[in-house]
Order: C-alpha cells, then structure tokens, then sequence
C-alpha cells in the first residue's frame, strides 16, 4: 500500500466528513492508496487549529494556496464555499492534483464550465461529491434498471425535501442569501443527479421555483425556497420532480419512483437501507412491492457489515465516496461523476431557472 497526503479546504460540517472518511476509507475497503491527513484550511488560525487536532492532521493553514501548493499535498478535497470552488480548482489542477469537489460545483454554471476545462485540458483526476446516490440501495437501483428488471423505463418522480427552513419565524443566515445557496443550488442538484444516474440525460423541462418566505427576521431572503419541474429524458421518459427547504415534517426527503414497462422501483432516503421493488411476473393475486432490505449482496456494503439489514449511514456514504476517489487516482482514470458530470447538473439548475422566468418549456442543449 502507498501513503497519499490528502488536504481539505473547509473544515466545517463537509470538512469534518470528508477528513473522518479519509480516516477511515483504507481500513473500510482496504484500498491500495492510504490516505494522510495532511493539512486543512480553514478562515482562522483558532479554527484551523481547531480542526487539526479534533481531526488529526499534521498541519494548518489559513491560505487555501499553502495547502495546495504544498508538496506534501498530492490530493485536494474543497469542502468550502461554493464561491471559492472555482479558483482552488484550478490551481490544484495546474499543479497536476486531483481534485474532489463538493456540490454544487462553483457558484454558476459559467464557473463549473471553467472548472471542468481546467480539468480536462491538465488531464487531472476531477470528481464532484454526490454522496446520496452511492447508497447501496441506490447503487442497486441503478443495477436493476441498468439490467432490465423493470423493462423500459417510462416515468421518474424525484423529490429532495427538507424542513430546516420550514418555520418563517427562522432567522436569516447565508443559506438565504444568493442563487447558489437556494434550494435549487443547494438541494436539486442532488435530485437532479440521481435522475441522470438511474434514467439518463434530460432533454428538456419546465419549472417554477419561488421564494415562499420573502423576509426573515435579521434580513430579506434573496434566493429560492422551493421549486418544481417537469421534464422529458432523451430516453423518452417522462418526469416530474420538487426540491423544497420548506417542506414541513421533512428532514431528509432524497426520494424517487421509477416505473418501468415490466416493474416499479420505490426509494426514501430517510429509509435508506432499504429499497421497494415490483416485478410484473407470477400470479396477479400474489403481486405487490417487495421490500429489500440491504446486506452484503448490495454495492458497497459487506466491507462495512457482513449481517443483511443491519445497515448502513450518511458517513458511511463519504466513505464509499472517498474510495471511489482513491481508486480513481490509484488507476489514472477518473470515475463517475466528475466535473463534468457536475456541469451537467449545474446546467440543468440554470435551464430551470430560466424556464421559471420565461414561463415556459426550455430546451437543456439550448443552456
């Protein structure tokens, strides 16, 4: 096995994730790189410190380019605003460093274009964190439609619904402050995903997104609380999805249907270690959902448990993560999704955004 010197700009909430998982990734999956926590940057030295020592990194720094241009550093993870993704990215990548960055990927889609560019043209491993639909109830979602179990895929419902903002009487903070913060930045992006990943690329939508609590106490709310959309995937699908920070009794509503010419697939991301499946075979009077709870037949799940149903969780999923990143740079070749599949994300934001203004139907190729 070979040591790796991983540094992560953000020590935060993200931060804290990623460096756990980077812990804990070699002994998880035994993978062939065993990461070393370099160094982290954060915006104080109190914090960074801070972070350090809860976090077991040899150093700290309060300039994101110390850590990437430190030559003990030979991976970057960015963990910090998406305002600042964009130039850490590509510093990294003139260096040559691969790179993991969170979603959604810059603060706009012009910045997620410059930064898959950067990306490409130094030929460096690029990978953006969608952590939810490496579940291993997700992973074998996509297995099962990839394998024809359901048959053609025809209709696709998608939700990412939460509640943290549900209550008007909430303050103002930073998530209701720009574009990039709103549902449709912060939280669509991983719905959106999930869709590309299981049906394939969308050709054009419809959406309406709003700012159902326009002020707060502390400040005026200038980005989006919900929205909704309906789509049409390249495949011929139809489909329909809700992303909301709002929706009241939510907290981790990441949730889809997939129906299919010979079967169905349900899942609910607040029961994650399961997943409901209909088969259109066998007796009518014995046909319903069954439910699969998952165990070491599934994607990624015996190296953390060898008993079924006994489950996995949200960290486990930035470990899986983390060896995904590991396995892309151990092979030289980069594995899904990268920058560039977080641009496609990011493009349908925008095309959502501007079907919402124009109040009408938006070609996605035409963003």
């Amino acid at each position: 096995m070979t040591q790796i010197g991983i540094g992560i700009v953000g020590g935060g909430y993200m931060g804290k994730a990623h460096a756990v998982a980077m812990a804990a990734v070699g002994a998880v999956f035994e993978t062939a790189l065993r990461p070393r926590l370099e160094m982290v940057c954060a915006t104080s030295d109190a914090s960074a410190e801070r972070y350090r020592t809860a976090y077991g990194f040899n150093r700290a720094t309060t300039d994101w380019r110390v850590l990437v241009s430190d030559p003990a550093v030979e991976a970057v993870i960015i963990a910090s605003p998406q305002s600042t993704h964009r130039e850490i990215a590509e510093a990294a990548f003139a260096l040559g460093k691969p790179v993991l960055c969170e979603k959604p990927m810059g603060a706009s889609l012009d910045e997620s274009i410059a930064m898959v560019a950067a990306a490409e043209d130094a030929g460096a491993i690029n990978m953006t964190a969608f952590n939810y639909i490496r579940t291993p109830a997700s992973q074998y979602a996509r297995q099962l439609i990839a394998d024809g179990v359901i048959g053609d895929v025809t209709w696709f419902r998608g939700e990412h619904t939460e509640d943290f903002l549900a209550d008007p009487t909430a303050p103002a903070t930073w998530r209701t402050t720009g574009v990039a913060n709103g549902t449709m930045g912060d939280l669509a992006p991983h719905m959106l995903n999930a869709a590309l990943a299981l049906i394939g690329p969308i050709k054009s939508l419809i959406a309406e997104v709003e700012t159902v609590h326009t002020d707060r106490p502390g400040g005026t709310v200038t980005n989006d609380d919900h929205g909704q959309m309906m789509c049409r995937f390249e495949n011929g699908a139809m489909g329909a999805m809700y992303f909301s920070r709002i929706a009241t009794g939510r907290k981790m509503g990441y949730a889809y249907e997939i129906t299919g010419t010979k079967g169905a697939i349900k899942f609910d991301q607040e029961d994650q270690n399961a997943i409901w499946l209909y088969q259109m075979d066998g007796p009518e009077a014995q046909r319903g959902f069954t439910k699969i709870l998952t165990g070491p037949a599934h994607p990624d799940y015996l190296p953390f448990c060898q008993g079924p149903g006994h489950g996995t969780g949200y960290q486990d999923q930035i470990i899986i993560e983390a060896k995904d990143f590991l396995e892309a740079i151990a092979a030289g070749q980069n594995k899904w999704p990268t920058f560039r599949d977080g641009m496609e994300v990011n493009k349908i934001v925008a095309a959502a955004l501007t079907s919402s203004d124009a109040k009408a139907w938006v070609n996605v190729t035409d963003i």
